[in-house]
């Protein structure tokens, strides 16, 4: 979910990145220790591969997760995005194999799509964004209506000793089957580095580790990865 990764933390910085006057192409992957996404677990080992394709702001693109265990639930999102100064807007479909495995099914109680809108701003100190779903199967609520799943994350980027540092910030405001909150919840805290790793004069590595919170869920994790991309 990402990456391009128009999800989560990458929402504003990548899209803006790809804001050119010029189309602009990204071919990817990441190579993770575990799959972590706004604090929640959801796999192990993975390659998640990018490809985007933007121009003046304009930025549609491709995500995936396959991990390495069989047990792993695969997944394929799509994002289209349009990026103004600092302001970026996006709209995602979310798809996993489970638990149907079907692409092309869209029934809304059992599909595994799962539609999300997005706004975030770049204030250069730091960027906000809200995600919201607003379609396919996100959970319902007791009464049997659509929860309206939302999450809120401040990222604030920073350099330090070589690295280029994330702080990351993040809660569901309310109730949600989907991240499996009962209320306002603070699922996120995060503090991630990178560097890139210099192989030739012309190639370089990016390297990246992620220590990751979840107060809500009473879990933590540390995740470790590198980046391909040419």
């Amino acid at each position: 979910m990402k990456k391009i990764v128009i999800i989560a933390m990458g929402l504003v910085a990548s899209a803006t990145a790809l804001a050119q006057d010029k189309v602009e192409a990204t071919i990817a992957a990441d190579f993770v220790s575990q799959y972590v996404w706004r604090g929640l677990d959801c796999g192990n080992v993975s390659v998640q591969p990018t490809l985007g394709v933007a121009y003046k702001g304009f930025c549609l693109s491709a995500w995936g997760s396959v991990g390495f265990k069989s047990e792993d639930t695969k997944e394929f999102d799509l994002t289209a995005s349009y990026t103004t100064g600092g302001l970026t807007v996006a709209v995602t479909d979310y798809w996993f194999d489970d638990p149907e495995p079907r692409y092309f099914y869209y029934n809304a109680h059992s599909t595994s799509h799962v539609f999300e809108a997005s706004v975030a701003y770049d204030f250069g100190l730091l960027s906000a964004a809200w995600y919201t779903n607003f379609a396919g199967n996100e959970g319902w609520t007791a009464s049997g209506k659509r929860p309206y799943s939302s999450y809120v994350e401040v990222n604030a980027p920073f350099r330090l000793a070589t690295c280029e540092w994330t702080g990351t910030v993040g809660a569901v405001p309310y109730t949600s089957p989907y991240y499996d909150t009962s209320g306002f919840a603070v699922t996120n805290i995060a503090l991630k580095a990178s560097k890139d790793i210099k192989i030739t004069d012309t190639f370089a590595i990016p390297l990246f580790a992620q220590v990751i919170a979840n107060p809500s869920s009473q879990k933590a994790y540390f995740v470790v990865g590198f980046t391909l991309q040419p």
